[in-house]
């Protein structure tokens, strides 16, 4: 009764966790689309999507992914060995004892006439099978606790790995525990040999003690042969049909002999009666925690490889995409293959802010997509590590689970942007690929992030302004200029006579008509205010952020003053100063 409604619960959580995930990727989207974003509009979308594949030449790509991608896991060989070894011992050794062993009742007992769990060679394989996934377990421990890889293990990977260790550890300390076991034994002739004398029931206990490790009080070895010949004959006729020699179940009969020392007190506290629980429960356990957790890319990670292998963004219904994109947020399997590749992976070290990393901005990334309350402190963190990217599409060229990263790193920045939170890295370089893409977005979408900023610069600048007709020298910010002078980037900016020539060949000034109007400061202007220590009419100033980064000025300035460079300086230190207001308005 306790097992049958401990089943029933945990597949009913198991169910509703199911539904939820699978409807949220119907649901919620990264994208500011309506239309495309309804429930009904994705559902009917997708339905139409899966047919057109399956009809079409498509399909054939679909059985390739499938094959090669999903149960040869060939993206994982390309990328390590070692990890290909863990993933497919994991993966087929679960599998296989989920089809053998968990699901018995209705594939082993139908394929199998036969079939019996302690006949060979089930009995066998049930260990090889648990052997894989033990041997997948600790290869993963051991690359994320002990080699040096970019891996950051979070509760989440934890619960899993323990979840999954207890199923396996259980599971083989049962099947050792009723080796060993008298009950187990007595439990079996009383079921079994029920026709037999007296003396032939003896001598078949003494033979399994002797053949089976059986721990008995009743006999004792050594035994003669004469009694053994009889009990293998009792055996061949009552036991041998459905019982293969215990030791074939390597790992489960090396627990027996350990524990046999102790097996007489173990079988009087019903040990493997507690074991049973313990391995059951464990299973239930697993089982509904599976959608709450990262083991639902079991699920979530073959979806994303099919998925990938017949859509394309010019191609496909935007409905789909948005919906494969909620897919490839669950498909993550936080292997940090694609944090190992990340071109900006070593600015961790310098900014500590982990969302910098591909790997660890997936989570929050859908956490923020599901609604959920993150505070504006991790949503900044959030927003920088989605801006810190070069766009250099290593991270999705290795996804072993084909996740687009690079789109989702794009609508994710729209996303969070559209939360009004300032993003100073949108008026650098780090936005060119915003800008490329700018006629997918809406005009006002694309010009909102752009206006907050400004307005946040204005909020952290509100000092003197350089077109004031008289400037108080000592309101100077003699710490910008040391700050400045001390830097690798910027110590030839003393060198500067303001002769005017990096403004000359400024491609954005030779844009404009009237240059300060529109820009504020030119660079040579902007040179000059570094030099008097007017840092907050810099700061403000159009041309700090429209600098291409070309390089033209710095070429032509006569003095050796690296422009350019100097110019990349004064923005970091623009962004270290928002970044500390905001901080000290919104303290952790």
């Amino acid at each position: 009764m306790f097992f049958t409604v401990s089943l029933y619960i945990s597949l009913v959580i198991f169910a509703l966790g199911l539904i939820y995930k699978v409807s949220s990727w119907f649901r919620l989207t990264l994208d500011g689309e309506t239309k495309a974003s309804k429930p009904g509009t994705r559902v009917s979308a997708a339905l139409k999507g899966v047919l057109l594949t399956l009809f079409s030449g498509k399909i054939f790509r679909l059985v390739k992914a499938f094959f090669y991608d999903i149960l040869f896991q060939s993206r994982i060989l390309r990328e390590s060995l070692l990890r290909w070894v863990m993933h497919m011992c994991l993966f087929w050794g679960f599998i296989l004892l989920l089809l053998m062993h968990a699901l018995e009742k209705y594939i082993s007992y139908s394929l199998f006439k036969d079939y019996s769990a302690t006949l060979n060679p089930f009995l066998f394989l049930r260990n090889v099978f648990g052997l894989m996934v033990l041997v997948g377990i600790g290869i993963s421990i051991y690359r994320r606790f002990f080699l040096k890889v970019p891996l950051f293990t979070n509760r989440m990977d934890r619960y899993a790995l323990i979840i999954l260790a207890v199923v396996m550890l259980s599971g083989f300390l049962l099947e050792g525990g009723k080796i060993g076991s008298h009950t187990a034994y007595q439990s079996m002739v009383e079921e079994y040999a029920v026709t037999a004398s007296k003396e032939e029931l003896k001598a078949l206990e003494s033979y399994w003690v002797e053949e089976f490790g059986i721990v008995s009080s009743a006999v004792k070895g050594p035994f003669e042969k004469e009694i053994l010949a009889q009990g293998k004959e009792v055996h061949e006729v009552a036991c041998i049909s459905c019982h293969s020699k215990p030791q074939w179940a390597f790992i489960s009969y090396s627990m027996a002999t350990v524990m046999r020392p102790l097996g007489g007190l173990l079988d009087s506290v019903r040990f493997p009666v507690i074991l049973w629980y313990v391995h059951f429960l464990a299973c239930f356990v697993g089982l509904a925690y599976l959608p709450f957790s990262r083991m639902f890319h079991l699920i979530a990670s073959p979806l994303s490889l099919l998925a990938n292998a017949v859509m394309d963004a010019e191609e496909s219904d935007p409905a789909n995409l948005m919906t494969k994109q909620l897919i490839e947020l669950d498909a993550c399997t936080h292997c940090g293959t694609c944090t190992s590749r990340c071109a900006v992976r070593i600015w961790e070290e310098e900014i500590l802010n982990t969302k910098i990393l591909p790997s660890e901005k997936l989570a929050p990334l859908m956490a923020f997509a599901r609604g959920k309350n993150l505070d504006k402190e991790k949503i900044r963190s959030l927003q920088e590590g989605l801006y810190l990217c070069s766009n250099c599409y290593r991270c999705t060229g290795v996804c072993p689970v084909g996740i687009n990263l690079q789109e989702l790193w794009f609508k994710g920045r729209e996303a969070v942007l559209g939360r009004e939170i300032p993003e100073v890295l949108i008026l650098s370089p780090l936005s060119f690929y915003r800008g490329l893409r700018r006629e997918e977005l809406e005009e006002k979408g694309y010009e909102k992030p752009l206006a907050s900023i400004r307005a946040a610069l204005e909020e952290a600048c509100k000092g003197i302004n350089l077109q004031d007709s008289l400037l108080d020298i000592q309101k100077a910010d003699t710490q910008f200029r040391k700050d400045l002078g001390l830097s690798d980037w910027g110590e030839s900016y003393s060198a500067c006579f303001t002769c005017t020539t990096c403004s000359v060949a400024c491609p954005v000034v030779q844009r404009y008509p009237n240059p300060p109007e529109a820009l504020g400061l030119t660079p040579h202007q902007i040179i000059h205010a570094a030099i008097t220590g007017f840092s907050d009419p810099i700061f403000k100033s159009n041309m700090l952020w429209s600098c291409l980064g070309c390089y033209q000025c710095q070429e032509a300035c006569p003095q050796g003053v690296r422009v350019t460079d100097v110019l990349y300086k004064i923005k970091n230190m623009a962004m270290e100063r928002l970044k500390n207001t905001n901080s000290a308005d919104h303290p952790s």
